[in-house]
């Protein structure tokens, strides 16, 4: 089985970082260099960070299986503008009957081994289903997803001045072996309120974990993305009768987000059956398409200038937002002129 958990924030600066800044932040290492590339947008990643781990893996039924190893942790920057910490662990049905020295594990970078042999399959779903709970067993890999980009969030490139609100997304997956013959598929997608999504996968045998992992993080990307959008244009639809509100609140949107949705653009083209059923339904890019086209129709009537006179009046009688509130307009509004009698 393959699991991993992915964090995926806004990056807390005022303009994209470029491509040698975006090197210079994810630098967690000496001995090896970030991966940068600028087709067909901007994307840095870095290298991978290990942490030892012996535990008890997940385990609804039976009992739980102890395991040794390492998992691998990097940060993925898109766009100069979108900050994901990824952490993730891959795990063989089957291990050696004691535990070895530490030297065996560290020559398996991102790798976990069972003392003897584990239901791949039914591990993997409980790693889901801990995902929920505080005290849910998940080998601490969440705490890893987390902790990554603390020190990245406090680096001198960074001025804390981001250019909108964006709640952070966490992603929890896990994906185990496809049947003999059969291709890639998605078991299921999940999404929490609380900001917690879980995919299940079933992958070809033989398929590098870092490619599910790679997957993964496009399809975290693409649902904050959407999420993001989607809670800025309900913000500014509430707001609706002030205009310049409305401007502001979505101009960002077009500025910053529009030009990062590119799904599946870095997957596996082993793996693009996975995209092409979140396509279907529940329909990524349709959604997007259509948030987009919110926007930009908000944009284009709260640029429109009002004609004089054409608000409608008040029922409250409240002064619109495009009326001066003076003194004898408050005056009327206490003391209404009273109705004339008729003779």
């Amino acid at each position: 089985m393959i699991c991993g958990e992915i964090r995926t924030r806004l990056l807390p600066a005022s303009r994209p970082l470029s491509g040698a800044a975006a090197a210079e932040l994810l630098a967690l290492r000496t001995d090896e260099r970030v991966r940068v590339s600028e087709r067909p947008n901007h994307y840095a990643v870095s290298p991978d960070v290990l942490t030892g781990v012996d535990v008890r893996l997940p385990a609804d039924l039976g009992p739980r299986v102890r395991a040794v190893g390492t998992l691998a942790a990097r940060a993925v920057l898109t766009g100069g503008r979108v900050l994901q910490s990824s952490a993730r662990f891959h795990c063989q049905a089957t291990g050696p009957d004691r535990r070895q020295p530490w030297g065996h594990y560290l020559l398996r970078p991102g790798a976990v081994e069972p003392i003897g042999s584990l239901q791949a399959a039914a591990s993997a779903r409980s790693f889901l289903a801990g995902a929920s709970r505080a005290d849910g067993p998940d080998l601490g890999i969440g705490v890893v997803a987390e902790r990554l980009p603390a020190a990245l969030l406090r680096h001198r490139l960074l001025d804390q001045r981001p250019p909108f609100r964006a709640a952070q997304t966490r992603l929890r997956w896990a994906a185990w072996l496809a049947a003999d013959g059969e291709g890639p598929s998605i078991e299921s997608f999940t999404l929490a309120e609380d900001g917690l999504r879980t995919v299940a996968l079933r992958v070809p045998p033989g398929t590098p974990p870092i490619v599910v992992a790679a997957l993964c993080e496009d399809l975290a990307l693409h649902d904050w993305l959407l999420t993001t959008l989607a809670r800025m244009v309900d913000r500014a639809e509430s707001r609706a009768a002030v205009g310049p509100t409305v401007v502001t609140l979505l101009r960002p949107a077009i500025e910053h987000l529009v030009h990062l949705w590119l799904p599946g653009a870095r997957v596996d083209p082993g793996l693009d059956p996975v995209w092409a059923t979140l396509e279907r339904s529940p329909a990524f890019s349709r959604q997007w398409l259509i948030l987009v086209q919110r926007v930009r129709d908000q944009l284009a009537l709260h640029s429109l200038p009002m004609p004089p006179g054409s608000a409608l009046p008040d029922p409250a009688g409240h002064p619109r937002p495009d009326t001066p509130d003076t003194t004898a307009s408050r005056q009327r509004r206490r003391h209404p002129p009273r109705p004339s009698r008729e003779l």
